[in-house]
């Protein structure tokens, strides 16, 4: 079904899903005590609604958006509310939601500034994008479940793996598998996660990427649909187009991962 559309033409409606998860972060930083890495902001793919939902606010309140219809959710511990957002202004969204928040005793969350700059979708109209959003929806949901799958197999690393996360400042969906207990500073991680696109790749892609950034040189290949990436960042990347021609993408992805990852583990050295 990620072959139902172009990978590359889903730039328009990537942006557009990226701005609309800012309403539940807005959420999130409106009522959550601040984590130093910003977790409280994160959301969580829940295969039951299809959709990013935020951490549970106070009272298991949750906010979260269903990619594939474009709508916003609204979810209490007994009832689920949503507001379609095709054709709908800033304005009446923030006033639905923070109707919703403050009804349930929580912060509104439409005047919460956020700390990062999103990038502009000027050029992206929902109506024009609506047969799209279904196929950035199915990137969420495999990327989703394949990660979490991995996840699994690096439960062996301490302090480990923490949760799959999708992170709305650059709309990613990843694990970080922490390498260092104790140590602060320079404690090496190695990040896993699938982007749905960015101002470098301009599709959905696969990355491993080292923390500290390690040495460079003498990069070994990759397995197929792979390469390295070292501009501004470093890690492995796998492109969508580059996923799907395998001849089995879920097994690439999941070689691509470890290669990258025991590379990566090398040259972080012990």
């Amino acid at each position: 079904m990620l072959r139902n559309h172009e990978p590359t033409a889903l730039a328009a409606v990537r942006s557009l899903a990226h701005r609309a998860v800012q309403w539940p972060a807005r959420a999130a930083w409106a009522n959550l005590k601040p984590a130093p890495d910003d977790s409280h902001t994160s959301l969580t793919w829940d295969p039951d609604m299809a959709a990013l939902l935020s951490q549970p606010l106070e009272g298991g309140v949750r906010v979260g958006l269903r990619i594939a219809v474009h709508e916003l959710v609204f979810a209490t511990q007994s009832r689920r509310e949503a507001l379609p957002l095709i054709g709908k202004p800033d304005a009446e969204i923030g006033s639905w939601l923070d109707g919703r928040l403050v009804a349930e005793g929580l912060k509104a969350a439409s005047g919460t500034k956020l700390p990062y700059e999103m990038p502009s979708a000027m050029f992206a109209r929902a109506r024009d994008e609506a047969l799209r959003f279904p196929a950035i929806a199915l990137w969420f949901a495999a990327a989703a479940e394949a990660l979490e799958e991995l996840r699994q197999g690096y439960r062996r690393y301490r302090p480990g793996p923490g949760p799959v996360r999708c992170w709305p400042h650059h709309f990613d969906i990843a694990f970080l598998v922490a390498l260092d207990e104790g140590r602060a500073g320079s404690a090496r991680s190695i990040g896993i996660g699938v982007s749905p696109g960015d101002n470098y790749y301009a599709q959905p892609y696969l990355y491993v990427s080292p923390y500290p950034k390690p040495d460079t040189a003498n990069l070994p290949p990759l397995p197929p649909g792979a390469r390295w990436h070292t501009k501004d960042f470093f890690g492995a990347v796998a492109t969508g187009i580059d996923l799907l021609a395998l001849p089995d993408p879920r097994a690439g992805f999941t070689s691509i991962v470890e290669a990258a990852f025991a590379e990566s583990m090398r040259r972080l050295g012990p």
